[in-house]
């Protein structure tokens, strides 16, 4: 599938990580996805029925970053890829996930991890 739908520089506030202070504050991450779907039907109609609403994701991306505390950003990752493919017309996604706030002495812009789902 070469149709995707991009999303860059979602900037949610959540709970993850591992040491205590990370676990009491939310802190700033940016997510960014690629959402692999059929886009013709869409292409063709001009009809936000025919396609993946990335306001509606963004919301449900928003709504895991209030709700749900992660020790890992893989998890954090992984949580987002399963609310991408609740949505059957996706057929896989790429979620990367940025922390801003690394914990760590040295200078480092951000962590993060990028994952590859699949619907099975």
């Amino acid at each position: 599938m070469t149709d995707r739908l991009e999303l860059r520089g979602l900037t949610v506030l959540a709970l993850c990580g591992i040491l205590p202070e990370e676990r009491l504050r939310r802190q700033p991450f940016t997510v960014d996805l690629d959402v692999f779907s059929d886009l013709s039907a869409a292409g063709a109609s001009d009809d936000l029925a025919d396609t993946i609403d990335y306001g509606a994701l963004c919301a449900d991306i928003d709504a895991l970053a209030q709700h749900e505390q992660y020790g890992l950003l893989e998890r954090f990752a992984q949580r987002i890829a399963e609310v991408a493919l609740t949505d059957l017309r996706v057929q896989a996604v790429t979620v990367v996930v940025h922390k801003m706030r690394p914990p760590v002495p040295q200078h480092l812009a951000s962590s993060g991890v990028r994952i590859h789902r699949e619907r099975a």
